[in-house]
This record gives structure tokens, C-alpha cells and sequence, in this order.
């Protein structure tokens, strides 16, 4: 669900790049990055309202979801449907024998720490 074609990960980008807008200035960005036609651009954007991203409401385009919140869910589904949902396992195989600096360290620990306080 969370999976996009790099042309889909363009396009989404140049949205969350300029939400809200409407759709008449998304055909004409469109045009101007990618050459395409306004069929097109509406296909994309229906297939991308589809995947409950983005949403076309009274010829306005905004985000259903941010960039930020998308790619948290990319990152979850790809942790369930590769490692079970289990996070230290997702982590031992993308370390992988590779060392951590001090600095990354500190960092993961903070996180750890920043997930602790919020429970």
C-alpha cells in the first residue's frame, strides 16, 4: 500500500512540495516537470488518492498524509512484511557486523530513551 514507482514518488513529492493547490496548477507543474498531459496527471493523482495520500476535494489537491508521516509507514511495512514487525531483528541485519561511532551511539539511545518517556 505504502510502495511507490518513482514516477509516483516524483510526483508526490512536487505535491508535498507545493499543497495546498489546486488541480488546474498540478496539471500545469506537471506539465512543466514531467511533460505530461492533464489526463495523465489525473491518473496519477487518482491512483495516489487511492493509496490514501493525497486528496482532490472541491478542485484542491492537499495531503492526507505528510512526508514524513508516509515514509513512517513505508518504514513500518517494510519491518512487518520483512522481519515480522520485529524491530531488533530489522536492525541486527542492517548492521549487519558494521560498527557504530560514539555519535551514533548517543543517538540511538536517545531515541530509545525519547520512545521510554512518551509510554
Amino acid at each position: 500500500m505504502y510502495k511507490l514507482t518513482e514516477t509516483e514518488s516524483k510526483f508526490a513529492d512536487l505535491i508535498w512540495d507545493n499543497e495546498p493547490m489546486g488541480s488546474g496548477e498540478l496539471v500545469k507543474l506537471c506539465e512543466k516537470h514531467f511533460g505530461w498531459k492533464k489526463s495523465t496527471t489525473y491518473t496519477m493523482l487518482k491512483r495516489l488518492c487511492a493509496k490514501g495520500i493525497f486528496k482532490n476535494e472541491a478542485s484542491t489537491v492537499t495531503a492526507v498524509l505528510s512526508k514524513t508521516q508516509f515514509q513512517q509507514k513505508k518504514s513500518e511495512q517494510f519491518v512487518e512484511e520483512t522481519f515480522g514487525g520485529s524491530l531488533p531483528q530489522f536492525l541486527a541485519t542492517f548492521m549487519g557486523g558494521k560498527k557504530l561511532n560514539q555519535k551514533q551511539v548517543e543517538e540511538m539511545k536517545r531515541l530509545i530513551d525519547a520512545y521510554e518517556e512518551e509510554k
